[in-house]
């Protein structure tokens, strides 16, 4: 079931926070969104706390939205963030804050479903894992983006990238060794079920045995897909369930 957002729009135009107000509340999604025009009043209601989204203006007078996102960076339990900009020259910066995405104004529809498809995705994954979450830097036109591990569902060694495959249906290449990734992520919950596949545990559906073979079957979109287990393999990760379920 997606995630029910509690959102919260900065922005110091006027028109453009009140379209935001008026999209988000047209997204079935979101549970309740709030609007302001001043940093200080955002930073005064996010401090109280309850908020799971906030749509950030970059430049603002007074406390512009990378300050908030810096502030909220010592918070216990931020929310996720989104900035809305006219301009591209902040993009690289906000997603070292990992921000959940970045917004071109003027605004589309559609890509702003987009964003709150991945905070949603992001809010649903946290809820689902007891493992520390971390954000991967993906490229996708130029423009570094952030992926949550906790939604890869599995990966797939290719050649010297490994191709992330989001339980969403979206996949992303990142340049790293299957097994570095396998090593580092063991702790969340991934897993080697073959020389060039690892899966997320927390993403298995079914595990299938036929005929004395294993396999693993994980969303992607909205398909499923099966992953043969290699024999050498089986046991461990059988045995990882088994502990899982207990």
């Amino acid at each position: 079931m997606p995630a029910s957002l509690h959102a919260l729009v900065v922005d110091d135009e006027q028109p453009v926070l009140d379209e935001l107000v008026w999209l988000l509340q047209r997204d079935d999604r979101i549970a309740s969104v709030r609007g302001t025009h001043s940093g200080t009043d955002a930073l005064r209601l996010l401090e109280q706390g309850g908020i799971d989204l906030v749509f950030l203006d970059v430049a603002m007078p007074g406390l512009s939205g990378l300050d908030i996102a810096r502030l909220l960076g010592h918070f216990r339990a931020a929310p996720q963030i989104v900035f809305v900009t006219a301009h591209e020259a902040h993009a690289v910066e906000a997603f070292e804050m990992n921000a959940v995405d970045y917004l071109l104004k003027p605004i589309r529809e559609e890509r702003l479903r987009e964003s709150v498809r991945r905070a949603s995705a992001g809010a649903d994954a946290d809820r689902g894992t007891s493992a520390g979450d971390e954000q991967i830097a993906v490229e996708l036109g130029g423009v570094t983006r952030f992926v949550s591990r906790a939604s890869v569902a599995h990966a797939e060694a290719q050649g010297d990238y490994v191709r992330l495959h989001v339980a969403d249906g979206a996949s992303h290449l990142v340049r790293t060794p299957l097994g570095t990734l396998a090593d580092e992520w063991a702790d969340a919950g991934f897993v080697r079920i073959h020389r060039s596949i690892v899966v997320n545990l927390a993403h298995v559906r079914e595990v299938r045995v036929q005929a004395g073979r294993c396999s693993v079957v994980v969303p992607s979109g909205t398909e499923l897909v099966e992953l043969q287990v290699a024999r050498r393999h089986t046991r461990a990760l059988r045995d990882l369930i088994h502990e899982r379920a207990l």
